[in-house]
């Protein structure tokens, strides 16, 4: 006679496995930590893919490249750049048609703060830093698309501008907060 397979009890304990498996062939991905959405408790935390495709910032810190705190200063760099930003805005169909132009939209608090920042983050990285950062953090360029941009070939140039970037990303973690100044030790 078969034996009577015997089920396991309900366990409310035990969560669903929602990773995904599948991704694309041609995939940049990189696993990262995040705060769970669904958690019940503060603070619990899940392994989600991050894209890396179009982000260079990302790409270097999970390669460990960068630290954190040169992370979070680059991110809240875009942040800024994003605030201050006002670029061509799109038409909404759902509104009545009128003739005659726009009204501009009053600049807000929050993009002025921006736009200071940005302006001490400038006169703190320099002309070529300044350039460098932009390229890289908002214009999404790598190594070797600055160098072929500026005329400037060989791997010497690529490790140059490597180092500049980390320098430049140092000085936005020191603006932003995310670290402090390194003392020098007294003798």
């Amino acid at each position: 006679m078969a034996r009577v397979k015997r089920r396991k009890p309900y366990n409310p304990a035990k969560l669903h496995d929602r990773r995904s498996r599948d991704l694309l062939r041609n995939a940049d991905v990189a696993a990262v930590e995040v705060d769970d959405p669904l958690g019940l408790d503060p603070g619990d935390k899940i392994v989600t893919l991050r894209s890396l495709r179009n982000d260079p910032l990302a790409r270097l810190h999970s390669r460990r490249q960068i630290d954190e705190a040169q992370f979070q200063g680059g991110r809240s760099f875009q942040n800024d750049w994003e605030k201050a930003e006002r670029g061509p805005q799109a038409i909404d169909p759902s509104r009545e048609y009128v003739d005659g132009g726009q009204v501009r939209e009053p600049i807000t608090e929050g993009q002025r703060k921006a736009v200071l920042r940005l302006n001490r983050i400038e006169r703190e990285l320099g002309a070529d830093g300044s350039a460098l950062v932009h390229e890289v953090l908002i214009l999404g360029m790598t190594m070797e698309q600055i160098s072929e941009r500026r005329g400037l070939r060989g791997q010497r140039w690529l490790d140059y501008f490597a180092k500049r970037l980390r320098e430049c990303l140092d000085r936005l973690a020191l603006a932003y907060g995310f670290a402090t100044e390194k003392r020098a030790k007294q003798a």
